[in-house]
């Protein structure tokens, strides 16, 4: 075969096994939904509200968060990761998780096949969406979240099953506050990562927090 047909054909098979691996993520509940599936929702931190995926904090460097939304997505369940616009509040958008929650349960689909990631404030909005629905068996993984507005509202607390991930070199650190005021929970897991990276470890699809937070949400 010639040299540069066999390039170019070797490089569209690479681009369809790219294509064909990649597992779909949603930016919004899909309008066929599965009763029988599982759906995971992940909220970004504060700084990717706006137009930007990819910005870059002075300190921490680039969230990237197409680069997460592809390393947490999986073929065992749907992935949804809505990009916030800027600006808004987080009782607000708290309304509109619980709205979207509220979509798949009553499209039939089990508490327990549902999950909430979130990290800093996707975080805090996790936890608030969990105070909000009041449900056991709905999974929930705060990333670095437990910081100043969940400190300020200390009304809310965490109900059904969760995950806590922070790193060590972080000003945000454990969720034990939270789970000390939270009468209701069902189960409460807490892990320490140390990247040295402070809040920018959860910038990136790192293996440090990704690895056990799609184990935990694989066997729940």
């Amino acid at each position: 075969m010639n040299p540069l047909l066999r390039a170019v054909c070797a490089s569209f098979a690479a681009c369809v096994a790219s294509i064909a691996s990649a597992k779909a993520v949603y930016p919004d509940v899909p309008e066929q939904i599965n009763p029988s599936a599982k759906y995971v929702f992940y909220s970004h931190g504060y700084i990717v509200e706006g137009d930007n995926e990819t910005p870059v904090h002075k300190r921490w460097g680039k969230y990237d968060f197409p680069a997460i939304k592809q390393a947490l997505s999986d073929d065992t369940y749907t992935l949804i990761a809505e990009h916030r616009p800027k600006g808004v509040a987080p009782e607000a958008y708290t309304k509109t998780l619980v709205s979207k929650v509220h979509k798949l349960l009553d499209a039939g689909v089990s508490a327990s096949n549902i999950t909430l990631v979130g990290f800093s404030r996707g975080g805090a909005l996790t936890i608030m969406a969990s105070d909000a629905l009041k449900n056991d068996a709905i999974h929930y993984v705060v990333l670095a979240g437990c910081a100043g507005l969940i400190k300020s509202k200390t009304e809310i607390q965490l109900y059904g099953k969760v995950l806590s991930v922070y790193e060590t070199s972080d000003q945000v650190g454990s969720c034990d506050f939270v789970k000390a005021r939270s009468a209701n929970l069902k189960s409460f897991t807490e892990l320490s990562i140390s990247t040295g990276k402070e809040h920018g470890a959860f910038y990136l699809p790192r293996d440090e927090w990704l690895k056990p937070v799609k184990s935990w949400i694989l066997n729940h």
